[in-house]
């Protein structure tokens, strides 16, 4: 049973994030903003794209899957909603934070779209046949981890039941509707002791910033679903993520 908390649905440790069940009759057709954006991307692309541009020089391989689609069963939006995952407490790397699901290419994968679709699959249970791709977004470079990360932009044209498949990587599986993300009241900027600036999620109980937060910030801008909100609204990363990589 979907639990859902000011809006946003959570699987839990061992629960599941359920389609509504007028979902069951067929593909969704995805919204009209989600081609806008594509048609936008021709001539525009947003800044963070361009401030992480990658390097000349060979990188490893990586795919993150930014998927929307139709509120789940229990959520009290009617809008798009997205996929998002909080990263298991005990790894070694960026523990607990919010994330798109992903990870890297294997050499079994056909391409970076097959390589999103495999690690949100293994890490959410999302299923790849009810996941229409709409396009890959620019490439972004983590310097901290030396790894090009390609986005892939997607609609969830027929839904599936999600949740943690792996707790090792996953600590809980989420379910946020576009419209918290869009409420100014929402959003505001991250400092970090590096010197780094960026967007930043205010979700429930949880912080959503870096790369994470960035791309979610470009996609919304792209569709153009952004409206005006105050980025002199600063807040300092709070001390459990300074050990994590952006």
């Amino acid at each position: 049973m979907t639990k859902v908390v000011s809006g946003i649905a959570y699987a839990g440790s061992s629960g599941s994030i359920d389609p509504a069940p007028v979902q069951g009759r067929g593909r969704l057709p995805r919204p009209a903003w989600m081609d806008a954006a594509v048609q936008r991307l021709e001539s525009f692309q947003p800044e963070w794209f361009a401030r992480f541009a990658p390097p000349d020089d060979d990188a490893r391989e990586s795919a993150v899957l930014i998927l929307f689609g139709p509120p789940p069963a229990g959520a009290d939006d009617p809008g798009e909603h997205v996929v998002l995952i909080e990263r298991s407490h005990t790894m070694r790397t960026q523990p607990a934070q919010i994330a798109f699901p992903g990870g890297s290419r294997d050499p079994e994968d056909a391409d970076l779209v097959a390589t999103a679709l495999r690690e949100a699959y293994e890490e959410t249970g999302v299923e790849p046949d009810g996941v229409d791709v709409v396009v890959q977004l620019p490439p972004i470079f983590l310097a901290p981890a030396q790894f090009v990360v390609t986005p892939v932009l997607a609609w969830w044209a027929q839904p599936s039941p999600i949740g943690v498949r792996d707790p090792a990587e996953v600590h809980d599986v989420l379910s946020v509707p576009v419209s918290h993300l869009v409420e100014p009241a929402t959003r505001f900027s991250v400092t970090h002791p590096s010197g780094y600036v960026g967007p930043g999620f205010d979700l429930d109980d949880l912080f959503l910033w870096g790369f994470t937060a960035g791309l979610v910030s470009s996609v919304l801008e792209l569709g153009g679903l952004s409206v005006p909100w105050d980025t002199d609204v600063r807040r300092a990363l709070p001390e459990r993520f300074l050990g994590g990589r952006r």
